[in-house]
């Protein structure tokens, strides 16, 4: 027996302790079940999958459908009580420290690595709409025109 080896379990509890701190902070809590997930930061809630998908306890299944500007917000206006977030909301779920997707993927399973459309008009151009991309987690904007994913939010209550 070494000196060091009281000392390697002590760390093996710090880690152990660590990991399960970190798990405590998890900003997201999902639903029962599995179609909403709670956003503690902001007290926001997400449709836990893209438009399209089925959302269920193990994850998200089936194909996401892109929307032009307009027909993303008439989406969200027919979903009673969903609206389409705004860049700094559709911002928030960003996590830069992952890539491809740029997002939380328990929480968030099968989200495309692609843009997703913010309700936020690009204030330069009437034409554009702001975006944000969750290959990278960043923010663009673009013509309403352009193809891109929803993902509807509602004030938490």
């Amino acid at each position: 027996m070494t000196l060091l080896t009281p000392f390697k379990h002590l760390f093996a509890a710090l880690l152990c302790a660590a990991s399960l701190s970190s798990f405590a902070d998890a900003p997201f809590t999902v639903s029962t079940d599995g179609t909403e997930v709670i956003d503690a930061k902001t007290g926001l809630i997400w449709r836990r999958c893209a438009e399209d998908m089925v959302a269920s306890t193990s994850g998200c299944t089936g194909t996401a459908s892109t929307f032009t500007h307009e027909a993303a917000l008439a989406r969200a206006r027919s979903q009673t009580g969903w609206r389409l977030p705004n860049v700094q909301e559709l911002s928030s779920i960003a996590d830069l420290s992952r890539q491809s997707p740029a997002i939380d993927g328990v929480a968030f399973p099968a989200t495309p690595s692609n843009y997703f459309w913010s309700s936020s008009p690009y204030v330069s151009n009437a034409l554009s709409a702001w975006f944000v991309g969750f290959g990278d987690g960043d923010a663009g904007n673009v013509s309403r025109s352009s193809p891109r994913y929803v993902r509807l939010v509602r004030a938490g209550q």
